[in-house]
C-alpha cells in the first residue's frame, strides 16, 4: 500500500513539474534579462515549424535556438546582437520582421501595388458607369421616361 501511495505522489509531482515553463526554471541576473529573453523567443520563428515562434515550439531546432538565446542573453548581448546571430545562422526567415532588401522587395511592395491596382480598377469602372457630364440627372430621367412611354404605346394595338 505504501508503494502505491508513493507511486501516486511521485506521478503527481512529475505532472506538476511538467507544467512549469522553461523560462521559469532558467535563472537570470535581473528582470531585464528575463524580459529580453522572453521578447526574443516570442519574436524568433522556428525554422522547422509552420509559423510558430521558438517559445511555443518543441522542435529540436527551437530548443537549440532557445538555449543559444539564453546563453547570448546571459553573456550580455543586446537584442540586435542576438537577432543578428540568429539571422546569420538560420537566415532572415527566423525573424518575423524581414529586412528591406532586394530579396524582400516584392514582399514589402506587393500590398502597395495591389492597393494601387484595385484603386485604379475601381476608378476606371466608376468612370464608365457615370452618365455623360452634359446631361443633368433630370434630363436623363426625362429621356428614360419618354423611352418607356414610347415602348408602352408601341405595344398597344
Amino acid at each position: 500500500m505504501k508503494q502505491l501511495i508513493t507511486s501516486i505522489l511521485s506521478l503527481l509531482l512529475l505532472l506538476g513539474m511538467a507544467g512549469v515553463q522553461a523560462d521559469e526554471i532558467l535563472s537570470f541576473d535581473n528582470e531585464a534579462e528575463r524580459q529580453l529573453y522572453q521578447q526574443l523567443t516570442a519574436e524568433l520563428r522556428c525554422p522547422q515549424c509552420q509559423n510558430q515562434n521558438i517559445a511555443d515550439s518543441n522542435a529540436i531546432v527551437a530548443v537549440d535556438m532557445r538555449q543559444k538565446t539564453y546563453q547570448l542573453v546571459r553573456e550580455g548581448h543586446d537584442r540586435t546582437q542576438v537577432l543578428d546571430y540568429m539571422k546569420n545562422r538560420y537566415g532572415d526567415f527566423v525573424h518575423y520582421q524581414p529586412p528591406f532588401n532586394r530579396f524582400t522587395l516584392w514582399l514589402w511592395l506587393a500590398p502597395l501595388l495591389l492597393l494601387t491596382g484595385l484603386a485604379g480598377v475601381g476608378l476606371y469602372r466608376r468612370k464608365q458607369q457615370l452618365p455623360p457630364a452634359t446631361a443633368t440627372p433630370q434630363q436623363g430621367l426625362d429621356t428614360e421616361l419618354d423611352q418607356l412611354i414610347e415602348r408602352y404605346r408601341s405595344k398597344k394595338p
